[in-house]
């Protein structure tokens, strides 16, 4: 069975090293790149399930790096942010960033973002979503994973993707903060309200692409977000 493969993009010898060492004895198989040119080359070249990806970096930065990697790849992203680098944290969220982690930081507590990112990996359940619903100028075909908006394609990723089910899923019903954190990223994430602030921000950016779209997700201040039953 093939080991889930994670790529550490960071320059600090030292940290790469010990998390090499911390990530193996976890039972990962583990790459490594010093910069973003290399991460680059490394998710083209062995195609990781997961990338952990420094933001302070010679040649290529990590934000530099998340930009270009989401024109070609939908691998997750865990990113590593000096601490109290608020706007760093935010911009990496909005190129695509998974998760964050504030250095320094706790391996452990590394190793269980981990793996409630591997659990967002598994196969979501359809359950009553239907396979293509149509919202006036938006198409969502769930079989295909494909996203049209004034018949343009939308490239979604993995996470936009589990939101956006659990939204259409629910649809009539309001999701609260903690439900929908807790179904798309994890218990350990009830309470990150940012976090899910920023992708649906990143969400209602590609629905509402096309002049004259609804507004598909509507927000229920301080509560949560619900989508209205398409006609």
């Amino acid at each position: 069975m093939k080991r889930f493969r994670i790529l550490v993009v960071d320059d600090e010898v030292r940290i790469v090293n010990f998390l090499e060492s911390k990530l193996k004895a976890s039972g990962y198989e583990v790459l490594t790149a010093a910069n973003g040119l290399e991460g680059l080359e490394q998710v083209q070249a062995q195609q990781p399930d997961l990338v952990v990806l420094d933001l302070l970096m010679p040649k290529m930065d990590g934000l530099e790096m998340l930009k270009q990697m989401r024109s070609f790849s939908a691998v997750p992203v865990i990113v590593l942010t000096a601490m109290g680098a608020d706007a760093d944290r935010i911009k990496g969220l909005e190129l695509g960033a998974d998760d964050y982690l504030p250095k320094p930081f706790n391996p452990d507590e590394l190793v269980a973002r981990i793996e409630a990112v591997r659990r967002r990996l598994e196969p979501a359940e359809r359950g009553k979503t239907p396979e293509v619903i149509k919202l006036g100028e938006v198409t969502i075909d769930f079989k295909k994973r494909s996203l049209q908006v004034g018949g343009k394609e939308q490239y979604l990723t993995r996470t936009e993707w589990l939101l956006l089910s659990q939204l259409v899923n629910n649809a009539g019903r309001l999701m609260l903060y903690e439900e929908l954190l807790t179904r798309v990223w994890g218990p350990e994430y009830r309470d990150d309200i940012q976090i899910l602030r920023t992708w649906i921000s990143r969400l209602r950016g590609k629905l509402g692409s096309a002049p004259g779209s609804p507004r598909l997700i509507r927000t229920v201040a301080k509560t949560g977000y619900i989508i209205d039953h398409p006609a």
